[in-house]
């Protein structure tokens, strides 16, 4: 597996600064799971932070600050438990931490019907600055013709996924904000799944998917 698109560093800087909202930290945790490249650049990443940390000038803090931010730390529940896996999964398709959200590998997972020959699972993030969820495209596909009023986040996690002159397989990373129009479609041979986060709903040109959108919730 040869994976050729990734993390922009703004997204990558955020998630290793602990800045990025969940659902967009999932998807990058998940590539991370996936691309080598990828994980040495996140740990370059964490090495510059950690320099900064160490280069900044001790401040005087009020003596009961420490008590706070503990009781802050305590209390804190944006990282909601991981859902134990029921078996092994060496060779699992669906890598963790994403498997961790889901309950299971792909052949576990339990579909939505979204609109013919496309399937969904919403995935629950405790932080609502975005949303996450598994998509399923036919082979052939083509998704609707749209815009973006925010970014979106795109994760291929098996089959392919073409956008004009560019093919996406397993691993490799889409990003979109509004500057972008397009109509992607689901390559040849196998299922396109893949992992999607919007923090934006989707402009779509037909008025007929305008329609349908307050249905499926993009």
């Amino acid at each position: 597996m040869t994976i050729k698109f990734h993390i922009s560093n703004d997204i990558l800087l955020s998630y290793s600064a602990g800045t990025l909202d969940e659902a967009s930290s999932l998807l990058v945790a998940t590539h991370l799971a996936l691309c080598p490249q990828c994980r040495a650049r996140n740990s370059s990443a964490d090495a510059l932070g950690g320099y900064w940390l160490d280069s900044l000038e001790a401040t005087a803090v009020l003596p009961t600050m420490m008590a706070s931010v503990l009781s802050q730390v305590r209390s804190d529940t944006t990282s909601p438990e991981p859902r134990e896996p029921s078996r092994s999964f060496s060779n699992a398709i669906i890598p963790d931490p994403l498997r961790s959200y889901l309950g299971g590998d792909l052949s576990d997972l339990h579909w939505k019907r979204l609109a013919p020959r496309v399937q969904q699972i919403s995935i629950d993030t405790l932080d609502k600055r975005s949303q996450a969820r598994l998509l399923r495209f036919q082979s052939g596909l083509k998704v609707p013709s749209h815009g973006h009023n925010g970014r979106e986040l795109t994760l291929i996690l098996t089959g392919s996924l073409c956008d004009r002159d560019t093919v996406l397989y397993r691993g490799d990373i889409a990003e979109t904000d509004e500057r972008t129009e397009h109509q992607p479609f689901a390559g040849p041979g196998e299922d396109c799944v893949c992992l999607a986060v919007t923090d934006a709903p989707l402009r779509f040109k037909s008025m007929f998917a305008r329609l349908l959108q307050p249905l499926f919730g993009i």
